[in-house]
């Protein structure tokens, strides 16, 4: 993403980082290839870096919604053709106090005004965000935010602008896209129905918190995982590793070993699989899988290595060897995975947006997924139109002696799988034990750089502690601090969920610290 910021920057564009912490990457960035050219310059990519208060985000937007409002830089034409509930915006924002956003964000109304300046002046405008913005309580409502101000400058349906939610890997990406998903609509329902030939259960399933909830209560039978590290990745670990050791068979289908194969049901299967990277041979011939890129572009996937052992079967293999065995009479399952054209086949005629899928994903570069509101500036509304909408900040206040806490990835990492003990982006080598804090918190706390502290988070009663931290100094807002995922999920409470999309709030932690370890956990 880097490099295409890179190039962006090159073609005239302004780059706003709004992030709690500096980004080494956006202040300073370099392409390894061209130092093979002998360029030996770099390219500071961020034009303003807003270094937002966790939770901050909101209060942030907000201000500058209202200063273009005040202002009169909004796309009139665009307004009253594709977007409902303008009028009410505005009138929300009549309640609009510059303290309280100053106060909530941590930034300064002239910073905050520039800002707005930039956007009012902006022909196209992306926004693009990733957990920072949706592991929070109000995340949906924040994200609204975005869209508000995009929707004010006419930024959807033109070239260059738009939403741009950067999601997980591309063999995860597009789960929802085609059916992986514990809550589908009706009518995606019915066109899967069409396509399959039988009907699908119209009960929804669990998503990740549920799930855990689930497993307390003794109801999951059997728990498959396809790939992942489920026990680091989700929050609350402790709690998580108790309400695993409730099922009856636990079964990870893997290419690597992780945590999760280590705390299971009482009963546990691991089935090694080939890796995506490795060539997978069906009925004598090649055969490639397709995913799906962060931008909703649909290519090959195809891999090159010789397999790790002859015996192992692909992942598409062993769905359908359990489908063949629990539902033979649904679909012809061996004669799917002897061509994994047939599966795909069977997606296009299933699935909206995959006709003539085969002849599509072998084009160069594959194919882009349809979107209604960029292709044709349609939305999915019963208006038929975009709706502006209107929330009250969050409060973001904690006690006097308690600090927010964000979870944070290193530079050697990718997702749980760390690959090593340095992280460039910020400076800090040899551990991953590290909680970055203010240097003021840290005077306050008589504390100094590489002191030892021990941390609790304590939400509805329920005391969560983790011991054994080293307190960084590090340029992070006053009453914030980050620490590595998945080492601070313990501290992430189960039930701290954003409202609506019920996502762990793994960018809100309230902890309070302490020299003292002698803090005993609540049952």
């Amino acid at each position: 993403m880097l490099t295409a910021l890179r190039d962006a920057k090159r073609n005239g564009s302004k780059i706003v980082n709004i992030n709690p912490l500096p980004e080494t990457g956006l202040s300073r960035f370099k392409h390894p290839q061209e130092y093979m050219e002998m360029d030996l310059t770099s390219t500071q990519l961020s034009d303003m870096h807003l270094q937002v208060k966790i939770g901050g985000d909101a209060a942030l937007f907000q201000g500058v919604i209202k200063h273009l409002l005040d202002t009169n830089n909004y796309d009139t034409r665009f307004i009253e053709e594709y977007t409902i509930q303008f009028e009410q915006l505005k009138l929300h924002m009549e309640d609009f106090s510059w303290n309280q956003v100053i106060q909530d964000s941590g930034i300064s109304k002239k910073q905050i005004i520039q800002f707005a300046e930039m956007c009012a002046n902006s022909n196209a405008t992306i926004a693009c965000w990733a957990m920072g913005l949706t592991q929070h309580r109000n995340g949906v409502s924040v994200i609204q935010e975005v869209v508000n101000l995009l929707l004010l400058g006419g930024h959807i349906g033109r070239p260059g602008a738009g939403v741009c939610p950067v999601r997980g890997h591309s063999n995860v990406q597009g789960d929802r896209t085609v059916g992986i998903w514990e809550a589908p609509s009706e009518a995606f329902l019915e066109t899967m129905e069409k396509g399959l030939g039988f009907d699908l259960p119209k009960e929804h399933g669990y998503d990740v918190v549920e799930s855990i909830h689930a497993m307390e209560k003794g109801i999951v039978d059997v728990f498959i995982c396809m790939g992942g590290n489920f026990l680091s990745a989700t929050p609350d670990t402790r709690r998580t590793a108790k309400a695993i050791q409730n099922i009856g068979l636990t079964v990870q289908i893997s290419t690597k070993l992780n945590r999760s194969h280590l705390i299971t049901g009482k009963s546990a299967l691991i089935l090694p699989v080939l890796g995506r990277t490795e060539i997978d041979i069906q009925n004598s011939k090649k055969q490639f899988v397709t995913v799906e890129n962060s931008m909703g572009v649909v290519h090959r996937s195809e891999g090159k290595l010789k397999p790790t052992s002859p015996t192992l079967m692909s992942e598409p293999s062993i769905v359908a060897e359990l489908g063949q065995r629990l539902v033979p009479e649904n679909l012809s399952w061996n004669t799917l995975t002897q061509d994994y054209d047939a599966i795909r086949d069977l997606m296009s005629d299933s699935l909206r947006g995959f006709e003539n899928y085969n002849e599509r994903v072998r084009q160069d570069n594959g194919f882009l997924l349809p979107n209604p509101p960029r292709d044709k500036l349609e939305f999915d509304t019963p208006s038929g139109k975009a709706a502006f909408s209107m929330n009250p900040l969050p409060d973001v206040s904690v006690k006097s002696n308690e600090y927010v806490l964000m979870t944070m990835r290193s530079h050697d990492q990718y997702n749980t799988t760390i690959y090593g003990l340095h992280d460039r982006y910020r400076g800090i080598h040899g551990n991953r034990r590290v909680v970055l804090m203010n240097s003021l918190d840290m005077a306050e706390n008589g504390l100094k750089t590489r002191d030892v502290i021990h941390l609790s988070s304590s939400f509805e009663g329920t005391l969560r502690q983790s011991n054994n931290w080293i307190v960084v100094a590090y340029d992070i807002p006053k009453g914030n601090m980050g620490a590595y995922f998945p080492e601070a999920n313990e501290l992430v409470p189960l039930d701290s969920v954003a409202e609506k999309s019920n996502t762990p709030t793994s960018k809100w932690i309230v902890v309070s610290l302490s020299k003292d370890s002698n803090v005993h956990e609540e049952e």
